[in-house]
């Protein structure tokens, strides 16, 4: 297959177009787009385009159809991870980041590998069951291998019933080659933000390093996809230029993927700049985001690409998070550090240049409040292991009834497994509550095979999936 090496694929006369027209329009015009969203096709970028505009009652009956169709594909689940961060080495010279190379108010750090069992067996031992490896864009001794060697540690690791079914990894853009690598290594979803599609402000940004090359990074998911990665996630900062601008370029670079390889992205993160060591751009954005278009990029994103998981970070205050959870959040990280060594170390280490988390509560409290809002807290990988990836994954999140057989029942069976493992007191309470609720909510034969699932588990069975 041929790989691009040039993301001629954002077109921005097209989005300048579908900004404009939408500016124009009324009332019908957005109900029009909201009905069709229901219909769980997605949206064009004009129709996206229009719900950009949605305001006040209209908002209201956007926000509705956002929780619809995410109820509708990922019913009441809200899968939970936690991030690894391995390193803060970097040669990139990015304005609005604290590990940026010329940064000196970075203490400078990466993980042996036995460093990186033991922050593992720390994640592992708290409950988790998939993290996403998180490196600087540079490795010791420049080798890739680092990479490699620690998705290894990290899947050799065990402690007591626990381990880690699943790697995701966000570092720099690799080849071809590296990311054959990593389909060996059993890496899941490979993550890389483009920070912004809008050149100007890219170049503005990204002052020298591999970073600074546009196209070497927006033409990374084509390297992952044709290396057969199944699962990619994207994203962008945003705060750096116009989310409206940025949410179109975005739909642009997924529907390209879905032309090219049938399928889109599996996961879209929503980070917004946040304050950073040693960084004034990203002390005051020039295009901060508020609170209430945050939570209408969530909506639209839900509506736009129905069936991406998307994921909010610990970044987010919780009372967004929570607001989050009901307009189309899907993912969650929880009880995060960003910093290498923070999972092991009681006080936070500023001069690692770390981002300023918003939500620091430990994963035990997050499980408990997700239970408390009715929805279902999952630990489930099963996807990643048995194929359910890339077009696959897709063509079955399009069949709602094989979606909520499988996953809503390895749903209750890693929540049961981490209730009986991990936790105690109003958050087993919570939990055993809600499988109990989910229970009853079930035909009487799907009912009696996940109890059945479930019986094992407390028999002392783990990792029980369908």
């Amino acid at each position: 297959m041929n790989i691009k090496s040039v993301a001629d694929f954002i077109d921005e006369h097209e989005i300048e177009i579908a900004l404009k027209q939408a500016s124009r329009a009324d009332r019908f015009m957005v109900r029009d787009c909201v009905e069709k969203a229901l219909s769980m096709a997605g949206l064009t970028l004009r129709e996206t385009a229009v719900l950009m505009h949605a305001d006040g009652e209209l908002r209201e009956e956007m926000y509705e159809a956002a929780r619809a169709v995410k109820h509708g594909i990922y019913g009441s689940r809200v899968v939970l991870f936690a991030p690894l961060y391995i390193s803060n080495l970097c040669t990139n010279e990015c304005s609005y980041c604290a590990l940026r190379n010329e940064n000196k108010e970075v203490r400078r750090r990466w993980f042996s590998q036995e460093e990186i069992a033991e922050q593992t067996r720390i994640l592992i031992e708290q409950g988790y069951k998939r993290v996403m490896l998180v490196a600087g864009e540079a490795y010791p001794k420049n080798d890739f291998q680092y990479v490699l060697d620690s998705i290894a540690t990290i899947y050799a690791t065990k402690s007591g019933n626990g381990e880690i079914r699943r790697v995701h990894a966000n570092v720099a853009p690799p080849t071809v080659e590296q990311f054959y690598a990593l389909r060996e290594a059993n890496l899941g979803v490979y993550q890389c933000f483009q920070e912004s599609y809008h050149r100007p402000t890219y170049a503005a940004v990204h002052k020298s390093g591999k970073k600074a090359d546009f196209d070497w990074r927006a033409t990374v998911m084509h390297r992952a996809m044709a290396s057969g990665i199944g699962d990619v996630g994207m994203g962008v900062l945003y705060g750096l230029y116009d989310w409206r601008w940025e949410t179109l370029a975005l739909l642009q670079h997924i529907r390209e993927l879905e032309r090219t390889f049938g399928v889109g992205s599996h996961t879209i993160s929503v980070p917004r700049m946040e304050p950073a060591v040693g960084s004034a751009v990203a002390a005051k954005p020039t295009h901060a985001v508020s609170d209430d278009d945050f939570l209408k990029i969530v909506a639209l994103l839900r509506l736009a690409v129905p069936y991406t998981g998307l994921v909010m970070s610990t970044r987010e205050p919780a009372e967004l998070r929570r607001k989050g959870l009901g307009l189309g959040v899907s993912q969650m990280s929880a009880g995060s550090h960003t910093d290498p060594g923070n999972y092991s170390e009681h006080e936070i280490d500023h001069d690692a240049g770390k981002l300023e988390a918003g939500d620091h509560r430990p994963l035990n409290e997050i499980v408990r409040e997700v239970a408390d809002l009715g929805f279902v807290p999952s630990f489930c990988t099963a996807c990643y292991r048995v194929g359910r990836t890339g077009a696959n994954f897709k063509n079955m999140a399009s069949h709602p009834h094989v979606m909520s057989r499988n996953c809503d029942t390895n749903a209750l069976t890693t929540l049961l497994e981490y209730l009986c493992d991990h936790s105690a007191g109003d958050t087993k309470v919570a939990g055993l509550h809600m499988i109990d609720m989910q229970l009853e909510k079930m035909p009487p034969t799907q009912k009696a095979f996940v109890t059945a699932m479930l019986e094992r588990i407390k028999r002392g069975e783990r990792d029980v999936f369908v």
